[in-house]
């Protein structure tokens, strides 16, 4: 499985710029890759402008992700603002080569700055099968909450993912915290982030980075515009949770 993160700065609430700047670094893609990850609120950054912002399914940024998939024959995964039902999302978005998507709501809306109070939270996780790999995409203030993202071993997944506009002043958490979900799932754990200033002059240092189901750091960038590729081992996972079944080990319990 190979996996490209883009770590970039984004425009302010500028949805055509984003979508332009995305596009032409997707395009810089050499190698054909299996799935390309975007940070949260890819096209806008972390706004809560969800009233001038927020668009329906189907319109600007989601034929946009669909026309990437088809493109590059690779999953695009990425979130941004959707306005349905009268209400606001944090929106991830898994578009597939084929036009087959999925959804997942960000269920930990952040209330630091007052998220609550323009999104409505998700309720259902999201597990995706894709080209033999099982993924459990997550939105930013996710990563702080454990039980939300526990795997299991009924229904287990290979590989978390983060995406987020996790700021500067709290990096320590955000490599920490990716560091510990990979080694408690038993998972690989992908991060990805943004850098830059945003427009309420908060600064965001990348960080993006991908553990192995050990905990081992395979890759890091820091503080600049890059996209960084994994490749993922199926055979070298199974094997570690055959011999060290930490899974098979872990509390039972249901979320409620």
């Amino acid at each position: 499985m190979q996996i490209a993160l883009i770590q970039s700065d984004l425009y302010w609430e500028d949805i055509q710029a984003n979508l332009s700047q995305f596009e032409e670094k997707i395009w810089k893609i050499e190698s054909q890759v299996d799935l390309i990850v975007l940070p949260e609120m890819f096209n806008t950054g972390f706004s809560m402008n969800a009233a001038k912002l927020a668009e329906p399914m189907n319109l600007t940024t989601h034929k946009w992700m669909k026309q990437m998939a088809a493109q590059t024959n690779a999953a695009v995964c990425g979130s941004f603002m959707v306005k349905e039902n009268g209400a606001y999302f944090n929106r991830l978005l898994w578009m597939q080569p084929d036009g087959i998507f999925t959804v997942y709501d960000k269920h930990h809306l952040f209330t630091f700055a007052s998220e609550q109070n323009t999104f409505t939270a998700g309720q259902k996780q999201l597990i995706v099968d894709w080209r033999g790999w099982r993924f459990c995409p997550l939105i930013c203030y996710d990563l702080r909450f454990p039980v939300w993202s526990r795997n299991t071993i009924e229904y287990p997944y290979d590989c978390l993912i983060y995406l987020a506009n996790w700021p500067k002043s709290r990096a320590s958490a955000w490599n920490a915290l990716l560091k510990a979900r990979a080694i408690e799932n038993a998972s690989y754990c992908l991060g990805v982030n943004r850098v830059g200033i945003d427009g309420n002059q908060i600064y965001y240092v990348g960080d993006s980075s991908a553990y192995d189901f050990k905990g081992n750091e395979i890759v890091r960038i820091q503080d600049k515009e890059s996209t960084l590729f994994i490749r993922l081992n199926k055979d070298s996972l199974n094997q570690f949770r055959e011999e060290f079944t930490v899974l098979k080990d872990a509390d039972r319990f249901e979320l409620s």
